[in-house]
């Protein structure tokens, strides 16, 4: 039986977990699987000395990429360093010289996935980064095949663990947004340094990778606007609730008339939807195609075996191809051209909580500033404040482009009825 040899090139979290799935929890399991024996025969890390202790003797330790690459015997790479570069680098010499490749490099591929993609193409061998979309939940494969026969409509999607945690916690509990990132923390969820989650740059990353199989364009991270959580309140959250919706960090990648809208930010989503109910560190996608209509993929979007369940899923699925002889079969599907959408041009419903006088005619003077611009309101609450002048007013507005909204909003901020803008928050899908 022939026997697959993988290379790891990293050994941390996932580098780890990986390791373990392959060499115990799995072992017993590729000859019936794959076909082949499967095992993991060298582990590049920056300091090999290290980690002897936690890697047995028969698997080799270097610092020296190059003795992966010039290693024939080496079927398979599996990246999972992190960053840009040196991993890059190391992934295009990999497929150069003839060796299909694992990544989990959300980070590498949201901003040069063609590259790569085309550079296994024309090396005639695979490229799989299951792992990188949304960790443990299978969307790549599925979007790459068993949903090939479909136009994809829209993505969206919650995407980030950190996020929904924190978000989740300000629903349930009343948390502020410093308590939920503080027990997010403590919990091991949130980052020493949480900008990447809580800003919306991981979930943007995702957006960028999953539009390019969705849609088969050349996005990249740049194409994707991006908004995070930080400004949403506890106030937010229980008005939305009023209204019947939650306030979950959202990435959606749809084609609208004249382009494709490519964003992640905080939105309301009306609580019947399924994402609504999608709760503490769990993520999911909800796929929209002409042909399935819905779909939705749920659960662990990190973690060390979840994630190492992706990355070895991918490690098989190559494993087959090797031993079928068939590596390089999905090739580059980055066919079409396509225009992205300034954030301007996007058409959405809004929320805006405001701070008003309360007085007779403020009502009246915002929705003339609003149908001024083209904004229709669909639902209004308003509430005096514990200052007997002022009051809250809450406005929910039907589908409209950015450009008119914030052109609304200008004029309304220059009456001298409006004291301050609490909130603007948009809201996913049509108002009920």
């Amino acid at each position: 039986m022939k026997t697959i040899q993988v290379a790891l090139l990293g050994f941390g979290t996932v580098g780890s977990g990986t390791f373990e799935v392959i060499m115990n929890r799995q072992r017993e399991q590729f000859a019936h699987k794959v076909g082949a024996d499967l095992v993991v025969k060298t582990v590049l890390v920056r300091h090999p000395a290290k980690y002897r202790e936690q890697i047995p003797d028969q698997v080799q330790l270097t610092d020296d990429i190059d003795q992966i690459l010039a290693d024939e015997d080496i079927d398979i790479v599996v990246e999972l360093i992190g960053g840009l570069e040196p991993a890059k680098t190391y992934i295009l010499k990999a497929l150069a010289a003839g060796k299909s490749v694992v990544s989990a490099n959300k980070d590498l591929i949201a901003v040069a996935g063609r590259e790569i993609y085309a550079a296994a193409a024309k090396a005639g061998k695979d490229f799989m980064f299951e792992a990188a979309a949304m960790g443990a939940i299978p969307i790549v494969h599925p979007l790459m095949e068993g949903l090939s026969a479909n136009h994809i409509e829209e993505i969206v999607g919650i995407m980030n663990g950190t996020t929904n945690y924190i978000l989740s916690k300000m629903a349930e509990e009343g948390w502020s947004y410093d308590q939920a990132l503080a027990e997010a923390t403590r919990l091991g969820y949130a980052e020493a340094d949480p900008t990447a989650d809580v800003e919306g740059l991981d979930a943007g990353r995702k957006v960028a990778i999953l539009a390019n199989l969705a849609f088969h364009c050349p996005a990249v991270f740049d194409d994707v606007y991006i908004e995070g959580i930080t400004k949403v309140t506890a106030v937010d959250i229980a008005y939305a609730a009023r209204f019947g919706y939650v306030i979950k960090l959202l990435g959606i990648a749809n084609k609208q008339a004249e382009g494709v809208a490519l964003r992640v930010y905080p939105a309301l989503i009306d609580k019947r939807h399924p994402l609504a109910s999608v709760n503490d560190s769990f993520n999911a996608a909800f796929v929209r195609g002409d042909a399935v209509d819905e779909a939705m993929f749920y659960g662990r979007g990190a973690g060390k075996l979840p994630t190492a369940s992706a990355v070895v899923g991918d490690i098989i699925d190559i494993s087959r191809n090797i031993v079928c002889g068939c590596e390089g079969r999905l090739g580059d599907s980055t066919y079409e051209s396509c225009c992205f959408l300034p954030i301007d041009e996007v058409e959405t419903p809004f929320f805006v909580r405001l701070t008003v006088k309360d007085s007779s005619g403020v009502l009246a003077q915002i929705g003339q500033a609003f149908g001024d611009a083209n904004v229709s309101i669909a639902q209004v609450v308003q509430e005096t404040l514990s200052a007997h002048d002022l009051a809250d007013l809450v406005i929910i507005t039907h589908s409209v482009k950015e450009r008119n909204f914030r052109q609304a909003l200008d004029a309304i901020c220059n009456t001298e009825v409006v004291e301050k803008v609490e909130s603007v928050i948009r809201v996913y899908g049509d108002i009920r």
